[in-house]
């Protein structure tokens, strides 16, 4: 895999996106044929890596679809989901207007473009449904939201150009589908710090403590055929146990959740390879 000079941000914002680890995560990544990443969220590996094929997945609809659909229509879908970046629709009460209108729409080129105003509209770029399956981030209030132009055409040409596949599924369905000589990074929601603590997924169902489990062992089974597996994680005492058959590299990392900057905290956090 041909090591890239320059970084490409995403088009998404997200929370726990891994655009200011790329330089360590990267030099992790071995070479292979194809990159499988079962949680894309915002494609900040598939946008900085340099393989010949890509199989993307989530288990977010609205991710994937709107992924398909930039994919799909490219330029026209640019133009498109731009139309409701103006100063108009930067109002609160639009906001939860457009918001209910994304809730209750059926999937499609209207339902995708929704999710990306509402991702850059949104309150710090959070991803967030209830119980329900709806949507339920608030306004941002921010001056003059940016509509990623740019960004979303580089993702469209790299996703046509390297023959990248979009795939709403579980972790376990896509991680079934990885082959010898096939690369695989995993960066499922974090474990909590402590098993006490109160935390949520971006989509309708939590990532449990037994599903990260079963995630490492998956991983430690696809290493045995000659797959690689990278793994994200937090540095727990819960995390070193489920990957205590890989190579583990731990460093702090500047968390930015909190508006207040002063606030956002170092956190430990670990790269497992199961090589």
């Amino acid at each position: 895999m041909t090591r890239l000079t320059r970084l490409h941000r995403p088009f998404l914002k997200w929370a726990g996106g891994k655009f200011r680890l790329l330089p360590r995560i990267l030099a992790t990544l071995p070479e292979g044929n194809r990159f499988i990443e079962p949680f894309v969220g915002s494609g900040a590996l598939f946008l900085n890596t340099d393989y010949d094929r890509y199989l993307l997945a989530d288990n977010n609809p609205d991710l994937i679809d709107l992924y398909q659909t930039l994919a799909r229509e490219g330029g026209e879908f640019v133009d498109y989901a731009s139309r409701l970046f103006t100063a108009d629709n930067n109002q609160e009460a639009v906001y939860y207007r457009l918001r209910e209108r994304f809730n209750s729409v059926a999937p499609g080129r209207e339902k995708s473009a929704l999710f990306l105003y509402l991702n850059r509209h949104g309150y710090n770029g959070l991803c967030r449904y209830n119980l329900k399956g709806i949507f339920n981030v608030p306004y941002g209030r921010y001056k003059k939201p940016y509509f990623p132009a740019r960004e979303m055409v580089h993702f469209a040409q790299k996703a046509t150009t390297r023959r990248a596949t979009f795939a709403c599924l579980d972790f376990r369905a896509t991680l079934a589908r990885a082959r010898r000589n096939n690369v695989v990074y995993c960066d499922p929601p974090y474990v909590p710090w402590s098993i006490t603590a109160n935390f949520t997924s971006y989509s309708q169902k939590a990532f449990s403590l037994d599903m990260q489990t079963q995630l490492a062992v998956q991983a430690q089974r696809l290493a045995e055929r000659g797959v690689p597996v990278i793994i994200s994680n937090h540095d727990t005492v819960f995390t070193r146990e489920i990957y205590r058959n890989a190579r583990l590299q731990a460093f702090q990392v500047q968390r930015f959740i909190s508006c207040n900057g002063q606030s956002r905290d170092q956190a430990g956090e670990l790269l497992a390879s199961f090589l």
